[in-house]
């Protein structure tokens, strides 16, 4: 009986290893669905969505505005910001160096449109805080503006609050960056603006 089993076993796995190499070519062959190809390298492959961020890229001298009290004339800065492609063309960087109502104060912001959710989105953090904020949104089609939304804890409160980070583009790659935040209403409020001019040299 035993004998039995181990023979049935060994014909078994002869049977399977063949019906294995008969089958591996074919799968070889075959290669794999190109429908399932196609839609790997749209989600990867940078296009149009990213190309509408190219304006931005160079460097910047910028002007910041914070607002404390809305009612009360914004404290205003200066800073410097360089922003370059990272990653093949997929993602831009900002690295911003400036002050913020007398202290020194740098961010670094990474952007970028996501194939496959069809949507921008945005990453940023700073000396202000030790969180990251994380955006996604929409630009206008001709590429001159741009709204994305995120959800953050308030710093006081620490009580989940509403932003928008509001985007203005000319041609040249100036630009305007709006930081929007809801207040205990839930009316949205400005808290900063950064403009960023190129640098001529």
């Amino acid at each position: 009986m035993r004998v039995g089993i181990r023979v049935s076993a060994v014909t078994m796995a002869s049977v399977l290893l063949i019906a294995a190499v008969a089958v591996a070519p074919a799968t070889r062959a075959a290669g794999p669905d190109p429908s399932m190809v196609k839609s790997l390298n749209d989600a990867m492959t940078p296009g149009e969505g990213q190309k509408k961020l190219a304006a931005m890229v160079g460097k910047f001298d910028v002007k910041i505005r914070t607002w404390v009290d809305p009612l009360k004339p914004p404290f205003e800065s200066n800073g410097a910001a360089v922003i370059t492609w990272v990653l093949g063309e997929r993602f831009i960087q900002t690295m911003l160096s400036g002050f913020v109502m007398g202290k020194p104060y740098d961010g670094i912001g990474y952007a970028g449109y996501d194939n496959v959710e069809k949507k921008y989105v945005a990453c940023y953090m700073d000396t202000g805080s030790t969180g990251m904020e994380w955006y996604t949104g929409t630009m206008a089609p001709d590429g001159k503006s741009g709204k994305l939304t995120a959800t953050i804890a308030d710093a006081v409160t620490g009580v989940p609050s509403a932003v928008e980070m509001r985007l203005s583009l000319t041609p040249d790659g100036n630009h305007l960056t709006e930081l929007w935040q809801a207040d205990k209403g839930g009316k949205m409020m400005k808290v900063m603006e950064l403009v960023y001019t190129r640098k001529k040299s």
